[in-house]
């Protein structure tokens, strides 16, 4: 009886969860429509976070704003329950190309699932956090806000992601690629290029040089291994020959072991292009480390039975898929789900101007707010099991601390 009377009792919560966030869709669906209208990228989302901020404080929710001194990072809170629930929103765009990442999709994924579960918080016995994470795609803010103390006491943390339709919408087993980006600096001899070449030292032939090797290297590396660069500079006009080069690049893998070992093999290409051309180098990181991505398999399982609500495939993935997120950092320290939303009809590759387009259409915000329902139930269900909600309780975040005494 008692199994039955619980039964019951999450039914009747899903629905008011649904109901929540059908209340709340012509908002949030406006607020989606204006992030994707004003492509703001990263650490510039000023008018995206505010109007989520206020939208959320609309919503019942004490925000703060400029949270860990970014001033579009936001924390907005509902709720004293001893677990801690984290939502993450991410709301920047991509440099020309806007939201070819669908991010205005996420942020509405998860405030429309945070306003929907607001008047439940003491119900579930949480304390619900809507977190404005900027600078998803460059800068790595979570990273930042995580080291800043923003997700301290989060016990399980949640976002969507939207991809390429034909995805299955079962996460476990899939995962994000660690990344880390550079800038290789190349310093060499300016000269007259008709005059004194010979008195030169040709910064750009070395970025060209490491272009080649890179490129050589690509074939000896594993298939899920990625390296890409472009030279951002490397001489200005033809008279003279540059004694300045730069290069950005990025290397990407699976597991932290196999990325370090790549980016070393990397770190040579631009070593021997020094060496060949007589070129002095210098390369240092230009954004925090993006870390693996780990699903959390219970979460996993929460989400894959509210998506079999919605008639979605939840077929058991292919395994891992590539890309990169700094919610892989998150997830290495907080049990985390971050699943992907496949859009209908979006056959074209994100990271694309076609793929910004798709994710401003009517199907889009459809899987939108099936997410944010399937996000709410899945925050729901996620502490109803006594075990479940000690482990998640247990595993709240607490950063380490330095002290003249050591660590703590």
């Amino acid at each position: 009886m008692e199994q039955t009377d619980t039964t019951s009792a999450m039914a009747t919560l899903r629905a008011a969860l649904a109901d929540g966030v059908e209340k709340w869709k012509p908002r949030v669906q406006a607020l989606a429509r204006e992030i994707h209208a004003h492509k703001e990228i990263s650490f510039e989302e000023v008018r995206s976070a505010e109007a989520i901020a206020a939208l959320l404080e609309e919503g019942g929710f004490a925000v703060e704003r400029g949270t860990c001194g970014l001033p579009t990072a936001f924390a907005a809170s509902a709720g004293s329950g001893e677990l801690t629930v984290a939502l993450c929103v991410e709301y920047d765009a991509l440099p020309d190309i806007g939201h070819a990442c669908g991010h205005n999709l996420i942020a509405g994924a998860s405030v429309a699932a945070a306003l929907a579960l607001q008047p439940y918080v003491d119900q579930l016995g949480i304390t619900l956090k809507a977190i404005g994470t900027p600078a998803e795609e460059h800068g790595g803010g979570k990273v930042l806000m995580l080291e800043q103390g923003a997700f301290d006491g989060v016990g399980l943390a949640l976002m969507v992601h939207p991809v390429q339709d034909g995805l299955t919408y079962n996460p476990a087993g899939t995962s994000a690629q660690a990344v880390g980006r550079y800038k290789a600096t190349f310093t060499g001899k300016a000269a007259h290029a008709a005059a004194a070449p010979h008195q030169a030292v040709n910064a750009a032939d070395a970025a060209v040089l490491s272009q080649v090797a890179v490129g050589l290297l690509r074939q000896q590396i594993p298939g899920d291994h990625r390296i890409a660069l472009y030279v951002a500079e490397a001489g200005h006009v033809t008279n003279i020959i540059p004694d300045r080069a730069v290069v950005q690049f990025e290397c990407r893998a699976f597991t932290l072991p196999e990325y370090e070992a790549l980016l070393e093999r990397v770190r040579r290409c631009f070593e021997g292009a020094a060496l060949a051309t007589g070129t002095t180098l210098a390369i240092e990181a230009t954004e925090p480390l993006y870390e693996p991505l780990l699903q959390d398999n219970a979460l996993a399982a929460h989400w894959t039975a509210a998506m079999d609500a919605f008639g979605k495939d939840t077929s058991p993935s292919a395994g891992l898929g590539g890309g990169s997120t700094d919610m892989g950092n998150i997830s290495q320290v907080i049990p985390s789900l971050h699943p992907w939303l496949s859009i209908p009809g979006a056959n074209v590759p994100i990271h694309s101007h076609a793929f910004a387009a798709l994710a401003d259409t009517p199907e889009a915000y459809g899987v939108m707010f099936e997410a944010a329902t399937a996000l709410a139930w899945t925050v729901a269900a996620a502490p109803s099991s006594p075990t479940e909600r000690e482990r998640f309780t247990r595993a709240a975040y607490r950063r380490r601390t330095f002290t003249q005494e050591g660590t703590s």
